[in-house]
């Protein structure tokens, strides 16, 4: 998929670039389902892609296959005027819509998956940043519900949600982590298959991203989150596991020149793996069985999704 990158990794890498040229961008590669919404809010304004490529007994012709969700998750693709270019918090748009291009590239061939792919992300070349330890985070010109609600869609399954992760100091390694499942405020453990899959497209033994309760919880409560990777769970009862783009030392979101293709093609391909996988049915999020025992022993955790009682 390292073709796909590069050409999405160009298109973004431009300080006028805009949701049209990416939907035209997508049509000429055979998208047929684009839509761009531009938002306004009280740091600027971005504008939300979604795309839907059917499968072949998806929903979307009456089929009964499950939908699987990409959604790359960033606060801007770029922070001008402050700093020039393609910022690293770009990743999460690069990889999923990168997947968009791949994905209908194979539908061209004859390869055509089961269930529907609906791709979300955003586009905003100059947003703002914002501190955060140990390094400085990209911030969004629209709050978290808003972004939720353009990105996150019913007819999602399941969701992974892609997120450059590289301001910390416990994901410290170069390619991608997947986080353990989410599910309706409860942190389960992490996909046997999707393991499975993390193995067979990597060659490597799997890294897993330690997230905590406040990660899960949405932005706004003034608690600790290691970045916005897992706030679509906020937003949805479908599983949702997180795609983390990583390295090994610190890096801020608003730096430039950090996106390296090799770690977002990988996710990428892995992102891809788990659709052909799952919109066939062969690949579980988790386990309904042991997911109901949870609810049976401990009740529901829904209160999680909240905001909560701040006083």
């Amino acid at each position: 998929m390292l073709q796909q990158v590069i050409e999405i990794h160009e298109l973004l890498d431009d300080a006028s670039v805009n949701g049209r040229k990416v939907a035209d961008f997508l049509k000429d590669k055979g998208i047929e389902y684009v839509t761009v919404n531009e938002i306004v809010g009280d740091k600027g304004k971005t504008e939300f892609i979604k795309i839907l490529i059917p499968g072949v007994s998806g929903k979307n012709v009456g089929g009964s296959s499950p939908s699987l969700g990409i959604i790359g998750r960033l606060g801007g693709i770029g922070a001008r005027p402050s700093r020039i270019g393609l910022v690293s918090d770009a990743d999460g748009a690069i990889a999923s819509l990168a997947c968009s291009v791949k994905i209908a590239d194979m539908n061209q061939k004859g390869d055509k998956l089961s269930g529907d792919v609906i791709i979300a992300t955003h586009i905003c070349p100059n947003a703002p940043t914002r501190p955060h330890a140990p390094v400085a985070f990209m911030d969004s010109p629209v709050d978290m519900k808003v972004m939720n609600s353009y990105e996150v869609d019913s007819s999602m399954d399941a969701i992974l949600s892609i997120d450059t992760t590289k301001g910390n100091r416990i994901a410290n390694y170069h390619g991608f982590a997947v986080t353990p499942t989410v599910k309706e405020g409860w942190i389960l453990r992490v996909s046997e298959d999707i393991l499975d899959i993390v193995e067979w497209s990597t060659g490597n033994p799997p890294v897993i991203l330690p997230i905590t309760m406040q990660d899960i919880t949405p932005y706004g409560n003034d608690l600790y989150h290691i970045n916005s990777i897992m706030q679509p769970c906020t937003a949805t009862n479908a599983p949702v596991i997180g795609v983390a783009i990583t390295t090994i030392s610190p890096v801020p979101g608003c730096a430039t020149g950090a996106s390296r293709e090799v770690d977002i093609e990988e996710a990428a391909r892995f992102c891809v793996e788990v659709a052909k996988s799952f919109t066939m049915g062969g690949c579980a999020f988790y386990s309904d069985n042991e997911f109901e025992k949870l609810i049976r022993l401990y009740g529901h955790m829904n209160h999680l999704q909240q905001e909560g009682a701040l006083s």
